[in-house]
């Protein structure tokens, strides 16, 4: 089989169609510098600050030139983590109209921010909060395409509410943003499902887990060893033992190993050259988009591509 072609032409009404049915598209209504988008051709343009540069750039596709969009989280070399904030950051954050975090856990510099400040009449997107998820969750919610599709409705619904006189053009962006998540990478979940569901996958961190359910793969990594990496511990020794066991058995145990390229140890590299070892191939994924001038569809697209294409190669009998 053929690599896939990173992007597929296709009509839009195809597309939401064969979504809708899919059940994951649905139309309706510094440790780290910051980066900011600024509108044009508009007056008076929606301050909006993200937290993360990944939903700070779905905002910035959505709200289109009636927004001004400040990413504080966005260099590809820091853990997200670990970010600590500055007084730029709260500058930024006091001043937004919007403010778009992702919660449970992961940006509680942000939270911290937003509740000395106080800003009157200052909406806050609280992902954790809008998904009814705990503060104990996986945080990587953004690997998620049905946590995307709510993320980006409710940042419409924010969008028209604070500049109503707008509401058209922000309905289309907002179509034109679905249309483009489902065909630059969604559209590939499902595929990579219909080929490959149930194929065992590992992965040296949980920010996989919600990409895996998506797509059907069985994440077999310990969870307390992928738990622990993410939050900067050492693994209990028995789910060492495991993943290693895991990785000596090849390709015929363990079809891919995704990587976090973000949370990298020595123990996450020993498990990346072990599996090298033994010829599974391993997929570098990242928490915030890269490289940082990409769109949020195409740096997913671009990871699940890969996946995809390793999930192929390692397939029995090639």
């Amino acid at each position: 089989m053929q690599k896939r072609a990173h992007l597929v032409t296709a009509v839009v009404i195809v597309i939401v169609v064969v979504a809708v049915f899919a059940g994951i598209y649905a139309l309706s209504r510094p440790a780290s510098a910051s980066t900011t988008t600024s509108a044009t051709g508009s007056t008076g343009a929606i301050q909006v600050v993200a937290a993360e540069n990944f939903w700070g750039n779905l905002v910035s596709q959505l709200g289109g030139v009636h927004v001004n969009v400040t990413s504080i989280v966005s260099n590809p070399d820091t853990d997200p983590h670990e970010y600590e904030s500055n007084p730029g950051d709260a500058r930024a954050i006091t001043n937004a109209q919007l403010v778009i975090v992702n919660g449970a856990g992961y940006d509680t510099w942000a939270l911290g921010i937003i509740s000395a400040e106080n800003t009157p009449n200052q909406r806050v997107l609280n992902v954790q909060e809008l998904i009814n998820q705990s503060v104990t969750a996986n945080p990587h919610f953004w690997y998620s395409p049905y946590y995307v599709n709510d993320t980006v409705a409710a940042t419409y619904t924010d969008l028209v509410a604070i500049d109503p006189t707008d509401t058209a053009y922000f309905h289309q962006q907002y179509a034109s943003l679905n249309a483009s998540l489902w065909q630059s990478y969604m559209k590939t979940e499902v595929e990579i499902k219909q080929e490959f569901g149930g194929a065992p996958i590992a992965s040296t961190e949980s920010i996989f887990a919600y990409m895996a359910n998506a797509t059907g793969l069985d994440l077999v990594s310990p969870a307390g060893f992928m738990e622990a990496v993410a939050e900067g511990n050492d693994p209990p020794a028995q789910d060492v033992a495991a993943m290693e066991q895991l990785m000596m058995g090849g390709n015929s145990t363990v079809r891919a190993l995704v990587y976090d390229k973000q949370t990298i140890t020595p123990l996450t590299t020993d498990i990346e050259s072990l599996a090298a070892q033994h010829q599974i191939p391993v997929i570098g994924i990242t928490e915030t988009m890269q490289p940082r001038n990409t769109t949020f569809q195409l740096w997913m697209g671009g990871e699940l591509n890969d996946i995809y294409n390793a999930l192929n190669e390692s397939a029995p009998g090639k």
